[in-house]
This record gives structure tokens, C-alpha cells and sequence, in this order.
């Protein structure tokens, strides 16, 4: 296994249009929906570096992908500084109001209402963060004018806008979660958008034109801010001015972990995501993965089981340390990871799953929360990647949670408010339970790969805590089957939670499968009428050749998306 290897086995040629890969010597770009990559392409064109890249790709998806992702959504941001030789997470994830406390999902009566209702409710609506995280990233790496960078955004809200097949899908499955305001843009006149359907957002262009002028920050104080408080409140939700006006975003370390002679950058908690996938790699490195055929049940039965594990860890133990005392340590301890490992046998699964004790390898107060099992997000989530011919890597990951959010629209403003605060666990006294100020667990994974101290590989995906699933599996093809990205994209996969409450199936081969059945796995495809996508997740990656620098972009196949390689040196090369 090696760097070299991988390389050597890229295809990336754009034999067919539904390939959605490419190749280029002096940049990248690649998301969920092709107008935001080209906004992203453009600007590395015109010598914009990877944060002028990523900023235009946000921007254009809260127009393109705005039923995931938009001016009101929350993310994570990994982004590697080549000048600096240093890698970074800006951290926008959207956090609790002051007045949220532990029952927040708890009614007079004791009950709790299940994930859709909650999700639809303006409780549910977090400060919002991902404005200020673009913010944040402008100022501390942005080189060309923000009127170039939100200048595409705004040309896809004012003129004629062909709706994809990713538009009537979500609007065919979700146009229940939508308020009358929402519907507005969706489901006109009460009839359903259909692809090829032409739509303009001259609200949300108006909103755009607005930061244009005044910056990110009008949308914490101002007019927008006084549109979103307004709205919140009149729907019943808890976010006050103060709560907008206060939020900021952050810059920390990575969680950084390694899978053989590979180096990984993730977001450390928060974030649920980065930490599932460093433990779960850690896991798998002792299987010798690569001794099992790609499509063998025996690979497939060793991931599930490790999946179990980790996301077992992960209920037990994963919060906002701010309000837990977190044993990460002993969590990714060599010792601890071997014990967990252990309990993977390849004749049988394991009856039953919780959190292991990682506090004999760590020293510290110890947490005590009761274990849950798991509990329900929501799977709509955007990924997009840039690389610039500088060698800067930027990952971002950026959700409004639930197909359409908490379905309120801003009226006059375009776009929809989150419902975050159902990425807590409903359950007062967890360990992820809601309260003031608070950030829930996220599984949004934006991974960057070194090799020898250089960038390799960047990817990341949508679909809620299945996207550790995704992007663990991709990473083990490339890294471990040293696939073609796009091979290494396409190939199927599968998820469980740890207590067998979902498992998932797509597409492989009848053999491994009646093996897993024997096992007592059932496979379950429900995901498809949940989600916006028909299959698990939809992976965005680019592949740098160390030596050379050449970029391999793929962008996955259930949403229109595309890589976008820059074939000529951009027009600014000196920055």
C-alpha cells in the first residue's frame, strides 16, 4: 500500500457525463450541484486561492441547494494553509439559544414528541453559524473581493434557475415540511416544482446583494437579523437578538489521528463525525482489511461490527465539552482501541453493544450519563471541496439538518432557518442533552489526508451520522484498496447503528449477502424515501499527487454535482 500506488491507479477522465470526475494541474473544485462548483472553478480561474473557492460554493449552493444548506444553516470548515504549513477547523456549527434548557423536547405531560414534529417546530431553529464561519475564513484567508465571491450567488437568485432532478425529488417527498412561506418558491400555486421548471429567488438575491454591501455580519445584527428574529418568535421559537448578535465562530485544532502510513485532520468534538471515523480507521487498521476481497462479506462484517463500537463510544461519551468532561484520550487510546477491537469475531456479530470504559486509560474526573442507544437526525447535509495551485486545501460541510430545515422560510429574505437543535438527544440527562448556549454532537466529517506532511486526499458528505459510514469507507478504499477515486466513490455501502436499529443495504452482491443474512444481518433500504438521495451519502473528493500536484476531483452520482479541474495557470499566480 501506498501514496504512489493510489496515484498510479487515477483515471479521471470525463469519458461520460454522469462520471462527474476531472483532472487538473492548477486547482480543484467539486459539490453537490455543478452551478456551485463553476462558481468555484471560476474563481480559482481568476487566482483566487481555496477559501475564495469555498466561499462562492456556499454561497451559490444557499440558491441551488437551499432545501440543504443556505444562510441559515450551521458547519465545519478544515482548511490546510500551505503558506503556513498549518491545518485549521472553523468552527460554525449553530449552537443553542439562551433559553433552550434540557427539557426542551419534553412536554407537560412527560412525552416527547417524535423527530419529524420536533424537527418542524421553531424551538428546533439554532443560531445559525455558517455567515460568520465564511467570515471568519474571508478574513483570515480570502484574497479576492467578497463582491467577486457572492457575485455568482446572486446571478443564480435573480435569473431564471432550471430545477434539477434533486429539486423535485425533495419537493416530491418533503413538500409536508414546508410552512405557506416556504411553498411560495417550491410548490407555486400549489403545484410541485418539476425538473426542468424555471424559478428566480429575487428575495433571496435581495439578501445576497445585502452581505454584498454590508458584510456577513448583517446577518447578526440588522436587517436580516431583525427578519430572522422576527420570524422565529412569531412561530413560537426561543432565538433572541441577543443570541445572533452574540454567536462566533471559531478557529481550533484538528483532531488528528492516522491510518497506517497516513495522517488525518477531522473536527474534534463537538463533533461527532471526525472522532466515529479517527476511532473506527485506528480499529480497522489491525484487520489488515486488504487480505478480504472489496465485495467479501468479510469486509463488510468487520466494518459493521467496528461501526457498532464506535457509535456506541460515540452516545456513550461525545458532547460539547464545554458542558462534559470528554475522555477523549482514553477514547483513542492504542490500548483501549485494541481492547474494543477484540471483540470482533468473524463467526458471529456481537448480541449487544455499549460504550466501553475508556477511563482506565485516561486519568480526570469521570463523566457519568446514561448510555443512548441512538437517536434520529436528520439526513440532509451538503458537502464541497476546493484545492488551489498554491497547495490550499479547503473541506466544508455545511447543513440546515432536515430536508428544508424546520421549513420556515425568512418572508422577504428567501432563505430557510435550521433546525438544529434536533441534533441533540431529546432525553434530559444524556450526555448530548440540549440546554443554554449549548452545541449539539454533529457527524459532519470535512477529513483532510496527509502523506508525508503534504495534503492527499480531501473529502467529506452529507447524510447525518450515516455519513461516517460514507466517508470511512471511501477513505478505506482509497487508502487501503488504492481505488480510483471515482471506483473507490461508486462502490457500495453499508451502515448500522449500534443497536441494530437500522441497518443498510445497496447493492451488494447476492453472495456477501446471504453470508451477512446467516450472521443475522437484514438488510433495509428505507433510506430512500427519508432522504434526498438513493443511496448513502454523496461524497465530494479531490486526490493531490504529492509529487506532481496534479488534482483528481469525483463528485458522487445521487445529486447533480461535479468535479471542476482549473487546466491553465489562473489569471492572478502570485498570492
Amino acid at each position: 500500500m501506498g501514496a504512489k500506488d493510489i496515484i498510479q491507479n487515477q483515471k479521471a477522465s470525463k469519458l461520460a457525463a454522469h462520471e462527474h470526475t476531472d483532472s487538473g494541474e492548477y486547482g480543484m473544485a467539486a459539490s453537490a450541484i455543478k452551478e456551485a462548483t463553476d462558481a468555484g472553478r471560476l474563481v480559482l480561474e481568476e487566482g483566487g486561492n481555496a477559501a475564495d473557492a469555498i466561499i462562492a460554493i456556499q454561497l451559490a449552493l444557499a440558491v441551488v441547494e437551499g432545501m440543504n444548506t443556505g444562510i441559515g444553516a450551521g458547519g465545519f470548515l478544515v482548511y490546510y494553509d500551505s503558506e503556513r504549513d498549518e491545518t485549521k477547523v472553523l468552527h460554525g456549527h449553530s449552537s443553542a439559544p439562551e433559553a433552550v434548557t434540557p427539557d426542551l423536547y419534553v412536554d407537560e405531560a412527560g412525552n416527547m414528541p417524535p423527530f419529524d414534529d420536533r424537527s418542524i417546530d421553531a424551538k428546533s431553529v439554532g443560531v445559525p453559524g455558517i455567515m460568520r464561519t465564511l467570515e471568519l475564513a474571508y478574513n483570515r484567508y480570502g484574497s479576492l473581493p467578497l463582491e467577486r465571491l457572492i457575485e455568482p450567488a446572486i446571478q443564480l437568485a435573480e435569473n431564471d434557475y432550471r430545477v434539477n432532478f434533486l429539486w423535485e425529488r425533495t419537493i416530491d417527498l418533503f413538500k409536508d415540511r414546508m410552512s405557506d412561506e416556504t411553498k411560495k418558491l417550491y410548490v407555486p400555486n400549489g403545484t410541485p416544482l418539476k425538473e426542468g421548471d424555471m424559478v428566480k429567488q429575487p428575495e433571496l438575491a435581495k439578501t445576497l446583494k445585502l452581505i454584498r454591501d454590508k458584510g456577513f455580519d448583517c446577518v447578526y445584527e440588522g436587517e436580516i437579523a431583525d427578519a430572522i428574529i422576527n420570524t422565529v418568535q412569531e412561530h413560537g421559537g426561543l432565538m433572541t437578538k441577543e443570541d445572533l448578535k452574540g454567536y462566533k465562530a471559531d478557529v481550533y485544532e484538528p483532531l488528528w489521528s492516522s491510518y497506517k502510513e497516513f495522517d488525518l485532520a477531522f473536527p474534534a468534538p463537538p463533533n461527532g463525525g471526525g472522532f466515529a471515523v479517527a476511532q473506527m480507521l485506528k480499529m480497522l487498521e489491525a484487520f489488515e482489511l486488504k487480505q478480504y476481497p472489496p465485495h467479501s462479506w468479510e469486509k463488510y462484517h468487520i466494518i459493521a461490527e467496528a461501526m457498532r463500537l464506535t457509535l456506541a463510544d460515540r452516545h456513550t461519551y461525545i458532547g460539547d465539552p464545554k458542558f462534559i468532561n470528554i475522555p477523549l484520550e482514553g477514547l483513542m487510546n492504542p490500548d483501549y482501541i485494541t481492547e474494543r477491537g477484540k471483540l470482533i469475531q468473524l463467526d458471529r456479530r456481537m448480541e449487544k453493544v455499549h460504550g466501553g470504559n475508556p477511563w482506565k486509560y485516561q486519568s480526570g474526573e469521570k463523566s457519568e450519563r446514561p448510555y443512548v442507544e441512538s437517536h434520529q437526525e436528520g439526513f440532509e447535509t451538503t458537502h464541497f471541496t476546493a484545492v488551489d495551485r498554491w497547495g490550499n486545501v479547503a473541506a466544508c460541510t455545511s447543513s440546515i439538518e432536515r430536508i428544508f430545515g424546520s421549513g420556515i422560510t425568512v418572508p422577504g429574505y428567501g432563505f430557510l432557518l435550521n433546525n438544529d437543535m434536533t441534533d441533540f438527544t431529546p432525553e434530559p440527562g444524556t450526555v448530548n442533552e440540549p440546554n443554554s448556549n449549548k452545541f449539539a454532537v454533529s457527524s459532519k466529517t470535512p477529513t483532510i489526508v496527509f502523506h508525508e506532511g503534504k495534503p492527499f486526499f480531501t473529502l467529506g458528505s452529507p447524510g447525518a451520522e450515516t455519513i461516517v459510514a460514507s466517508v470511512l469507507q471511501v477513505l478505506l478504499n482509497v487508502l487501503e484498496y488504492e481505488m480510483d477515486l471515482e471506483e473507490a466513490i461508486q462502490e457500495r455501502r453499508i451502515y448500522n447503528t449500534a443497536d441494530l436499529s437500522i441497518e443498510w443495504q445497496d447493492g451488494i452482491n447476492e453472495e456477501a449477502m446471504a453470508k451477512l443474512k446467516e450472521l443475522g444481518y437484514h438488510s433495509d433500504q428505507s433510506f430512500k424515501s427519508v432522504t434526498a438521495d438513493d443511496r448513502l451519502g454523496d461524497i465530494q473528493a479531490i486526490l493531490i499527487d504529492p509529487e506532481t500536484g496534479r488534482l483528481y476531483g469525483a463528485a458522487d452520482y445521487p445529486r447533480p454535482g461535479e468535479a471542476e479541474g482549473v487546466k491553465q495557470p489562473p489569471e492572478n499566480s502570485d498570492k
